[in-house]
């Protein structure tokens, strides 16, 4: 004897073994139908099934599964609201993105003028210790370097 799907458990029915429902219905999740069933009943469904191919049917009852159960958790939005606060997220994550992007910018643009005003008071150093060496020389004979 063939054990009957969730769908025919639950609609006090025989499951014949060419039952639209028992590959996407297994009969140890009879919660997965209920679902399914209160949400868009079992002759939408398997009308749905029967017009899809077979390769399709299996992903289509996930969906199915997924957006029926979104509706009972939000019985206004569904899903939809699932997809919005999704959205949401992802905008939220972008702005924080700008947001960082914007500041490691800044602090690279500070942290360049400083390393230039690093770089610019290490030649005046510089320039000032040559000027000690070569003060002796005179005015005239000291080496320009083009700086002042």
């Amino acid at each position: 004897m063939n054990t009957r799907c969730a769908a025919c458990k639950y609609l006090r029915k025989r499951c014949p073994s060419d039952c639209i429902f028992s590959p996407y219905f297994p009969p140890h999740d009879p919660q997965r139908f209920a679902s399914v069933h209160r949400i868009y009943g079992a002759s939408n469904v398997a009308r749905m099934l029967q017009q899809l191919p077979v390769n399709q049917r299996a992903a289509t009852v996930d969906c199915l599964y997924y957006e029926a159960q979104c509706r009972v958790q939000d019985p206004v939005c569904g899903c939809v609201g699932v997809i919005s606060l999704l959205y949401q997220q992802i905008h939220n994550a972008e702005t924080e993105l700008a947001k960082t992007k914007a500041q490691i910018a800044l602090f690279v643009d500070s942290n360049s003028a400083r390393e230039d005003l690093e770089v610019e008071s290490d030649l005046n150093i510089l320039l000032h210790e040559e000027g000690d060496e070569f003060a002796h020389l005179g005015p005239s004979n000291q080496v320009s370097f083009g700086f002042t």
